[in-house]
Formats: C-alpha cells, structure tokens, sequence
C-alpha cells in the first residue's frame, strides 16, 4: 500500500464527472495511470450507494496498493475499513467528532482554506492537509481561489503532507510547482479528459520535474 508521505498525485472518482463511465471502470482507469491515492466524492448521493460504490471499488485500489479515501462519511469509512477518511472544517469542528486517539483508523485528512485554518488543523492528529481551492473551481461552486500566496505559505508553514487542490491543469501546474507545491489533487482535469490514465501519466511527469520534500 502505497505510503502517505510518498503519495504526489491525489486523483477522484468523482459523481458529477462519471460521463456514463462506472466508478469502478473510473477507479481502475486512474489506478492504471499511476494515481497515488483515490477519492471517492459523491456529494449528490445517498450514504448507500456511496457504501456500495466504496465496495466495488475497494478490490482496484487495494489490488493496485492505492489507499482509498471516503469524503465526508466517517462512520462509513471505519466500517468499511477504508484507508482514510477526508473531511471539511465545518464537518470536522463543527460536529462532535470523536475524541482523537493517538492513530486514527482510517486516517484523517482536512480541507483548509486560509492560514488560520491550517494553523488550527495542524492542532489535530490529521494526516494530511488540503490547500486550496488554489483556482476557482466548478468542484467548489461559489468559492473563490485561495491563489498562490496560500501555497507559498504552506510550503514553509505547514509540518505534514499537504495536497494543493482546486482547478490545476497542466497550463497552469507549474506555477503551482513553483510556489511550493510537491502533492497536489486533479479532479476535472483528469476526469474531463479523453484519456484518464494518460492523464494521470501526465500530472506524475510533471510533478517529477521537481523533487519531493517528505514532511
């Protein structure tokens, strides 16, 4: 299974960019093209069919070595013993999460979206850091880019894997790169293309061009 601190490309199946493919066909296209971690998002459904997409899924990912990781349904992950579990600030410090033990199993990954922010997650036992959304993005309706400030903010602030995430493409990545970004996550960019795995080779040729600093 691949390990967090050397995971670079974060890819999604993603429900509102399915375009008549399955999740599982999705999930085995992104693995194949090298994804390092798997999201599944399905904001718009119910918690049982994400459970039954989750389970279809599972055997690609696990199979690849590729963590999966539930958005937004802790409980779901824990029962289904999925690799990590991603979560909002509002959802994370707004709800009665659970006390946190000294390892979280799944893992805990934070959406962050401001200094502020990842300052307060960093006092949290999470995994992991999302920093974003760096461009506006459809996947986040409404809410503008942090711009690249954050991202160079995180490069020197942040003390664990951080992703940059929102609207990167391959026009835009290496400024991102150049800011200080060494992980980052690709939702429409990989999954609007017409080939998701040459996609995912891409991102990764890109993202070697500069070397990883583990955190």
């Amino acid at each position: 299974m691949n390990l967090l601190v050397d995971c670079r490309l974060y890819a999604f199946v993603d429900s509102a960019y399915l375009h008549n493919r399955t999740p599982a066909d999705l999930a085995q296209q992104l693995c194949d093209g090298g994804a390092d971690l798997i999201q599944l998002r399905a904001k718009d459904w119910p918690e049982e069919k994400i459970r039954q997409t989750a389970e279809d899924i599972l055997p690609i990912t696990r199979a690849a070595g590729v963590p999966l990781v539930i958005n937004d349904h802790w409980q779901l992950a824990t029962d289904l013993g999925t690799e990590i579990c991603h979560l909002g600030q509002e959802d994370f410090f707004e709800n009665e999460f659970p006390p946190q033990p000294s390892t979280l199993n799944p893992q805990l990954g934070l959406s962050t979206h401001a200094p502020d922010q990842a300052e307060r997650a960093m006092g949290t036992n999470a995994a992991y850091l999302a920093i974003g959304p760096v461009f506006a993005t459809p996947t986040k309706p409404g809410r503008p880019g942090v711009t690249l400030d954050y991202v160079r903010w995180a490069a020197v602030n942040v003390d664990r894997p951080w992703f940059a995430i929102g609207g990167i493409t391959l026009e835009n990545i290496d400024s991102v790169l150049e800011a200080g970004a060494r992980r980052i996550c690709v939702v429409s960019a990989i999954l609007n293309a017409p080939d998701v795995a040459h996609a995912c080779q891409q991102f990764h040729k890109r993202l070697a061009s500069v070397p990883l600093q583990k955190s």
